[in-house]
């Protein structure tokens, strides 16, 4: 696994001090380097484990190629967009950040956005401290009864409507994923966006910044608005198009905006900052000592929780293995692993498609670690040498393999006991295996089961032959020819021609001879 062996951190920006403490007293070596060049931080990354960045660091694919042993990038707030995911996976490098740190901070600046729209409190400032004094000209008008559209009902958009509720605003939304029934019970009904716009005074956006985001509100988006309508984006800048903003608000179609992120920070559209109508912050949605404190407690706690095995949160790209690492989960990677490779050792060339069969209830939510460690089992020794459970299914789809993967409750019958197990189905080849007290083991190969389930570790010799008593005697002239012995031995149930398993010392050089005396032969470790 990824998150083993990280003795080494390096911190890139300005983080709460409780979070070099926190890794320190877990036996972390931390160093802490800020303000670098990306040609300083390629030099520097090299030596590192780990990297724990803020915002302003750009985790580029540059830097994580050059980053030689890098296994975790924990960046101490909500959203990965400084960071390239796809190339942290494709290297198999964990990256997390603190989805719920800096919540209730941005959550109310959005709020104090909206209060500041309603009655132009920084205009009001600004011309008081120029010497005037104009009451008429700041007139405001109430949030109670107004309509706030919300996009983005996750942690900060519910704590937003929650806020804002309580001005007497009517709060309405839209998620792509949350159900309706679940932001209904916080005061939010869901509608399509086209629905949406035409009914709200303000709107809020938080979402992340995805190609379906960018630009979400934009010309054709304040055409179907309520003219007047007033915008805040605290959460990525690019989601509201700067250029159809400031049309929007020369127009008066827009008659407010507040920006905390932009496209380009700092900014260069000196005209929309400047617009008498635009509210503006530099990125202050994490900045409170709360917020920063709590990013910074919550990375490194997650980091050592990752390294101890006792969870793995905030993992933006490694999802599915959240729960590989409790104890009763990791003999089963072990077996997907172990399966994946007892595949690609029969079938000698992978043709696909494959089957992974996942049976028995305990096993109803491990489909996508399995069909993970079978990837890295069928994978390892490859091209992809570095493969692992980060990166398996990225690796699997550029290899062009396809592994197609079901679930069922039923389970099979051995000695009387239900048996949850895996199966593997490749071409001609039926591989299936269970754990047996915390231990991987093989229950059969080919359609053929074995008297006893055969553990699924070290140098294995896997032949087809006649049921002859001269074949065992033949097999183990070669491996004492060879210098190898034997360590166990295990034999399919099979009347004619059937299966045996040898446990040895060490692989033969060469299966020619043996090859003269079975049917099929093959051997692997493990």
């Amino acid at each position: 696994m990824a998150v083993a062996g990280i003795q080494k951190i390096l911190i890139s920006e300005s983080v709460a001090a409780c979070c070099k403490k926190i890794l320190q007293e877990n036996g972390i070596e931390v160093v802490e380097k800020q303000n670098m060049t990306k040609e300083e931080l390629i030099a520097e990354i090299k030596g590192y484990d780990g990297l724990v960045v803020r915002s302003a660091t750009k985790v580029t694919a540059d830097v994580i190629n050059a980053a030689e042993n890098l296994k975790v990038i924990g960046r101490a707030g909500t959203g990965v967009d400084n960071v390239d995911v796809d190339a942290a996976t494709r290297k198999g490098i964990i990256v997390m950040n603190t989805p719920a740190g800096n919540t209730v901070s941005a959550a109310e600046l959005t709020c104090g956005m909206i209060v500041c729209l309603s009655r132009q409190i920084p205009q009001a400032v600004a011309s008081l401290k120029a010497g005037n004094w104009d009451r008429k000209k700041f007139m405001g008008s109430e949030l109670n009864g107004k309509t706030l559209g919300i996009v983005g009902l996750g942690r900060i958009g519910k704590e937003v409507a929650i806020r804002m509720q309580s001005f007497g605003m009517k709060t309405i939304g839209y998620d792509p994923i949350i159900p309706a029934d679940v932001t209904e019970a916080f005061g939010v009904p869901q509608m399509p966006l086209e629905q949406l716009w035409p009914h709200c005074d303000f709107i809020t956006v938080h979402t992340p910044l995805l190609p379906s985001t960018t630009g979400l509100i934009n010309d054709e988006t304040f055409s179907i608005c309520k003219k007047g309508v007033k915008v805040v984006n605290c959460a990525r800048g690019g989601i509201i198009d700067e250029a159809a903003l400031l049309r929007a608000l020369e127009s008066g179609q827009c008659g407010g905006a507040a920006l905390d992120v932009f496209v380009e920070e700092p900014p260069k559209n000196v005209a929309l900052i400047q617009h008498p109508n635009m509210i503006c912050c530099p990125h202050l949605g994490a900045s409170t000592r709360e917020a920063q404190t709590r990013c910074g407690e919550d990375i490194a706690v997650q980091i050592v929780d990752m390294i101890k095995g006792k969870s793995l949160f905030g993992a933006v790209n490694a999802q599915a293995l959240t729960c590989t690492l409790a104890p009763e989960t990791k003999p089963w990677i072990a077996l997907g692993e172990a399966l994946g490779a007892v595949t690609k050792a029969c079938m000698g060339k992978l043709n696909g498609p494959f089957h992974l069969q996942v049976t028995g209830a305990s096993l109803k939510q491990a489909g996508g670690y399995l069909t993970a460690a079978v990837i890295v089992g069928i994978l390892k020794g490859t091209s992809q040498s570095d493969i692992n459970l980060v990166n398996a299914n990225m690796m699997a789809k550029e290899s062009g393999l396809n592994i197609i993967t079901e679930h069922k409750d039923t389970v099979n019958e051995q000695d009387g006991k239900s048996t949850a197990c895996i199966t593997v189905v490749a071409s001609s080849h039926l591989i299936c295996g269970s754990v047996h007290g915390g231990v991987p083991v093989l229950l059969g190969l080919n359609g053929s089961a074995f008297k006893q389930p055969v553990s699924l570790s070290g140098n294995l010799l896997l032949y087809k032959a006649l049921v002859d008593s001269s074949t065992l005697t033949s097999v183990i002239d070669i491996l004492k020819a060879d210098g190898v012995q034997m360590n166990s031995f295990s034999t399919s149930c099979d009347t004619g021609e059937r299966w045996s398993i040898m446990g040895i010392s060490s692989l033969l050089r060469d299966l020619t001879k043996l090859k003269q005396h079975v049917i099929a032969a093959v051997q692997l470790a493990l």
